[in-house]
């Protein structure tokens, strides 16, 4: 009689874990892949959010590059042109500028060419080039923060529309109407607001981290700046 009872509770267990694993297979088969809710976000919306996300991609490792590349400077470059400018060797501070080819060297090179002028006319001589610098650094920025605000707007208006079609498929299905087509609908119009977030949040992150990047190089340049202008007030030797 035991022995009955056992073969019944292990014909009960197995019975629960083949039906759980059907469920769990039909769960499976319903779950659908990354490409294909991209799909049904419709190729209208999805693909300029794609296209949006390898400009914002693109802008934000080239803008990378050239910050880290303006940031790098010689820690002896200051000492250099110090000496230079003391000696009279304007020319070989000239040229040390050239050579070093950052921002910051092309605006104390702007300063050496305007020597024996008014300390004023120096500066805002050194200013002038320290605001073209900037501006070059800053290309691409807009577009960037265009893509942060834009690309959740775009993703939204596909919802939207969606939601729209997914009525209108409702309304023509008159009695007859599946509340599974109408969720099927809902779900596949809320892809194109997912997708639109993610790209924007990115490239909301991306623009401040660039910015942070740049008010770095802001500081160093503005710091050379009134280190050459100190540099112009010290008596020759």
């Amino acid at each position: 009689m035991n022995l009955m009872n056992m073969l019944l509770q292990i014909q009960q267990v197995t019975d629960t874990v083949t039906t759980q694993a059907e469920e769990t297979g039909e769960a499976v088969e319903n779950t659908k892949s990354l490409w294909e809710l991209a799909q049904a976000g419709g190729p209208y919306i999805m693909i300029p959010l794609l296209l949006l996300s390898i400009l914002a991609v693109y802008i934000f490792i080239e803008r990378m590059i050239v910050i880290n590349r303006a940031s790098k400077e010689d820690k002896s470059f200051m000492d250099r042109i110090r000496d230079y400018i003391m000696e009279g060797k304007t020319d070989s501070a000239t040229k040390l500028c050239q050579q070093t080819n950052t921002p910051s060297a092309r605006m104390i090179e702007k300063g050496i060419s305007r020597l024996g002028k008014p300390m004023n006319d120096v500066l805002v001589a050194i200013e002038n080039v320290g605001n073209l610098e900037t501006n070059k650094l800053e290309k691409g920025f807009t577009m960037l923060a265009t893509i942060s605000g834009g690309a959740p707007m775009i993703g939204f208006l596909g919802t939207v529309t969606g939601m729209i079609q997914a009525f209108m498929d409702m309304a023509n299905a008159g009695n007859s109407v599946d509340i599974t087509v109408l969720a099927g609908g809902i779900y596949e119009a809320m892809v194109t607001t997912v997708a639109g977030l993610v790209v924007g949040i990115l490239a909301y992150f991306a623009y401040n981290y660039l910015v942070s990047k740049l008010d770095n190089v802001v500081q160093k340049m503005e710091l050379k700046s009134i280190e050459f202008m100190d540099l112009l007030n010290e008596p020759l030797k």
